[in-house]
């Protein structure tokens, strides 16, 4: 039996040396806090060098239990909702209640953006997710980007054209024989969305959007994934992927200034951004618009195209509100003049249930499940020190799966926001306070408008119902969501 004995001391030996391994990365990092300090920090563990928390993170997430990783920090430490980790190569604490989450992303002064510095290779450092960026310059640019997007007005201006590519959409997959891969294609019709938006005249051209759709997919892909820049990881693969579309968007931008617009009334995003000075009269540089530019690609159509199809999904599955919102859909059609073409803002305003059901897909879903800040200085909260240049990981799938602030957490349930609005804090999906997402009215407009016409006169089969769900970068069945989409009314404006 000598190799029991063998066995036992090779096993005590590993966890001697994952012991003394993890105490001396924890030290590295708050060894030079100070006593004091380091007695306020949350609990927590920084794992070891280079991965920490990361491979549990990841095992967790790819495993279909994304849950997992934070419910064994509250298992092994309790109920704190704050947790030390080391995250994405940095110290980090991570946030998983509505009440610290509130707090940290209503103070702009002690926490400014902390994405990782591999997601910023990605997005461009020169956009306002850099921490560098000045909060004067931040705002500036913030309220420059999201006049176009926001407001009655702006909203206006872009209904008919979101109405009518949806519809013929639509008519398109239902008039094939072949199934479809959902997902796909709803991210390829908001992408036209919002390139037809930001750079109007790259949506005419096919070739311009096959490279900027091509290329903005893959970067997507090594988003959230580890910084590896070695050849067959999805994080090299990204970084090939930005730099291709980096050039397809300067291409465009060198068109546009040797063709500028002469109408403001025809200026898009990025002749705004071409033309805008600062009071000292500097314009922008083409990296700084460029940068702008993925960073609103990124965030304008990946949410709107995975909430349409989950929303599409959960309806389709639960028969009482398939129902329930095709009758307040058919209710705003009765209304409708004969003479109207199109929906209107005031027939969105109607849509109150599938309000809901966006709802309570964006809370179910959780498409943005943790958001990045970055401590400017000694931070408190909730008793726990945060301290100045760690990262905080903002974990909102916390929040939105918590079932003391969710009764049910795990079933789907639009009827629970009817009534007043949830308390301030425990819905995130698009953040809160000066970094509230500023596209969030333009995305729930789309995906009200696909639901109304997909509800009044279509049908969706999946091949594979019982898909696996893959986390990462988002969730999203392993088959894009394989259908075949069946029209089943022959209703028309």
């Amino acid at each position: 039996m000598w190799w029991w004995a063998a066995v036992a001391v090779g096993l005590a030996v590993v966890v001697v040396v994952d012991g003394v391994v993890r105490k001396a990365h924890a030290w590295y990092w708050v060894g030079s806090l100070g006593a004091e300090r380091r007695a306020r920090l949350p609990p927590g563990d920084m794992g070891w060098p280079l991965v920490g928390g990361m491979w549990a993170f990841l095992r967790a997430f790819k495993s279909g239990k994304p849950d997992a990783f934070i419910d064994s920090l509250v298992g092994r430490y309790g109920r704190t909702g704050l947790y030390r980790s080391f995250m994405y190569s940095s110290p980090s604490v991570l946030v998983t209640t509505p009440e610290a989450c509130k707090k940290v992303l209503m103070d702009d002064v002690a926490f400014v953006n902390g994405w990782p510095e591999a997601t910023l290779n990605l997005i461009g450092t020169r956009s306002f997710t850099s921490p560098a960026m000045p909060r004067d310059e931040h705002r500036r640019l913030r309220k420059l980007t999201a006049a176009p997007v926001n407001g009655s007005t702006a909203l206006a201006a872009y209904l008919g054209f979101i109405d009518h590519n949806v519809t013929s959409t639509l008519r398109r997959w239902s008039s094939s024989s072949e199934p479809v891969e959902f997902l796909t294609e709803l991210r390829r019709m908001t992408f036209l969305i919002i390139v037809r938006i930001f750079m109007s005249r790259a949506a005419e051209d096919e070739g311009t959007m096959a490279a900027l759709e091509q290329s903005y997919s893959e970067l997507n892909h090594g988003m959230r994934a580890m910084a590896i820049n070695l050849p067959g990881f999805a994080y090299h693969k990204a970084l090939k992927a930005r730099r291709k579309l980096v050039a397809v968007l300067q291409g465009v931008l060198d068109d546009r200034r040797r063709c500028p617009r002469q109408a403001s009334v025809d200026m898009d995003m990025m002749d705004r951004l071409i033309e805008v000075e600062d009071e000292g009269g500097r314009r922008l540089e083409d990296e700084e618009i460029i940068d702008m530019l993925v960073l609103y690609l990124n965030a304008g159509h990946e949410s709107s195209a995975h909430i349409t199809m989950w929303a599409t999904v959960f309806m389709q599955e639960n028969s009482h509100i398939l129902s329930k919102a095709k009758a307040e859909q058919e209710e705003i059609m009765k209304n409708i003049p004969l003479t109207q073409k199109g929906l209107t803002l005031r027939d969105y305003k109607k849509m109150e249930y599938l309000s809901q059901v966006i709802d309570e897909t964006l809370r179910f879903v959780n498409i943005s499940f943790v958001t990045f800040r970055q401590a400017t200085r000694d931070v408190f909260v909730n008793g726990y020190l945060i301290p100045k240049g760690w990262k905080v990981q903002l974990w909102y799938r916390s929040v939105h799966m918590d079932p003391q602030l969710y009764s049910e957490p795990n079933k789907f349930n639009p009827s629970r926001w009817e009534g007043p609005p949830p308390k301030v804090g425990t819905f995130l999906p698009f953040g809160l306070g000066p970094k509230l997402c500023p596209g969030n009215d333009l995305a729930k407009l789309e995906i009200s408008v696909f639901l109304h016409h997909f509800l009044l006169g279509y049908k969706l089969t999946r091949e594979n119902p019982s898909c696996r769900i893959r986390y990462l970068p988002h969730p999203r069945p392993v088959d894009n969501c394989l259908a075949k989409v069946t029209r089943v009314s022959s209703n028309e404006y």
